[in-house]
């Protein structure tokens, strides 16, 4: 599997990065993670407007979805070729609903649905594409969802938004990456089941076994370094910030 920061800011957009988005490939397929603000701009760096095959989102928070009104306007009012055929989209219970509000002024109600193929994620394994993917509900004010993703024998996971929680520890058990948010910082904010700050982040990482963590959704407010160190002090493995544009194989 190949992945690659699309963005990686938490809450809102920073002058160096759009909000969360992850680009996952392999065998020719691509799985989009997440399109929050500014999203849609730097994906084309990465791949064409109309070459993904699937995106999941892991909840329904501006940050994490919100281009996808964007995207609407692309697959829906494309020129060339005309109108896109639907694209699968999984996220929580009412994200048709969600995004179709969001845009406000869509031609119908569901007028999303015709480009966009609706799959409603609940705790589960699935395939998307060449991947088997495991979701569990994690702690976060609204259905939030994190994600392990299986191929080839490697495994990444992704936190999503969540507090410390014993669904992302099983789903990061021995994963090759982990893709883990960690949004506050240690001693500074303590709101339960929000977000993880760094030190939370290495011990999620630490309790579950994973061979290497990369840190993300890090909001404009909060100094990655600290981020780092706090994590680097709790877990022995590789531990690494979200950066827009990089890469990694796994």
């Amino acid at each position: 599997m190949k992945l690659t920061v699309v963005g990686c800011s938490g809450s809102f957009p920073s002058a160096e990065s759009a909000c969360s988005s992850y680009l996952v490939e392999a065998d020719g397929f691509r799985l989009l993670l997440d399109m929050g603000n500014g999203a849609l701009g730097e994906l084309q760096r990465h791949c064409g407007l109309y070459d993904l095959d699937a995106i999941f989102l892991s909840h329904l928070h501006a940050d994490h979805c919100i281009d996808m009104c964007a995207y609407f306007v692309a697959r829906y009012y494309r020129h060339e070729g005309g109108r896109c055929a639907p694209l699968p989209v999984y996220g929580p219970e009412g994200t048709e609903h969600r995004l179709t509000t969001a845009y406000a002024d869509t031609p119908t109600a569901s007028s999303m649905s015709e480009v966009f193929d609706f799959h409603t994620v609940k705790p589960s394994t699935f395939e998307i594409g060449p991947f088997l993917v495991h979701t569990e509900r994690v702690a976060h004010p609204v259905e939030a969802y994190g994600i392990r993703i299986e191929h080839g024998g490697r495994t990444l996971t992704y936190s999503g938004d969540t507090g410390v929680s014993p669904a992302l520890d099983d789903l990061a058990r021995d994963a090759d990456l982990f893709l883990c948010e960690a949004a506050f910082t240690h001693g500074k904010e303590n709101i339960p089941d929000l977000h993880l700050n760094g030190r939370e982040a290495g011990e999620t990482a630490a309790r579950a076994g994973a061979r290497r963590l990369i840190l993300t959704h890090i909001p404009p407010w909060t100094d990655p370094q600290i981020n780092l160190t706090d994590a680097r002090e709790v877990y022995a493995g590789s531990v690494g910030l979200a950066a827009p544009g990089a890469t990694y194989v796994i």
